[in-house]
């Protein structure tokens, strides 16, 4: 099981925890319990593990693969950014979409040390769950440092 296992994980790649999405998080805990049933013959048959773990494996490759090779795929399976916030504004459409309230996101912007709505030019839900924040004042000195390089 230790070689089945180390093969596979090469094949699938590195990733920070960080960066493991929600699917790959469910699938390493579900590849552990078919593991755990492999080593411990509560099933009786190695064979058995290594095959559902292989494909299991199999199926989280190809589609790691497809999503790579194609944007449409990448967009219909990882999904999209939505923005929350825009010019310092809630967008409530898509708050309700993801479920997310404004307690939620003013937790996350105290986290991101922002204290106020007022101060958040964009608030942008990532397909992995995280949010990402870019302020007034950060939105314009990229904005400005972008004309200065295209001059």
């Amino acid at each position: 099981m230790f070689f089945v296992l180390f093969v596979l994980l090469r094949l699938l790649g590195k990733r920070e925890l960080t960066q493991v999405t929600p699917f790959e998080l469910v699938l390493l805990i579900v590849m552990g319990d078919l593991i755990q049933q492999g080593v411990t013959h509560n099933d009786f048959s190695l064979t058995g593990a290594v095959l559902a773990i292989g494909t299991i494996g199999f199926w989280a490759l190809a589609l790691s693969w497809i999503t790579y090779l194609s944007p449409r795929a990448e967009k219909w399976l990882e999904g999209v950014p939505r923005v929350l916030v825009r010019s310092g504004e809630l967008i409530d459409a898509n708050m309700r979409r993801d479920r997310i309230t404004r307690a939620e996101l003013e937790t996350e912007m105290r986290m991101a040390g922002i204290a106020h709505i007022a101060d958040v030019d964009w608030a942008i839900l990532e397909p992995h769950g995280k949010i990402s924040f870019i302020g007034k004042e950060e939105g314009k000195d990229a904005k400005q440092q972008d004309d200065e390089k295209s001059t």
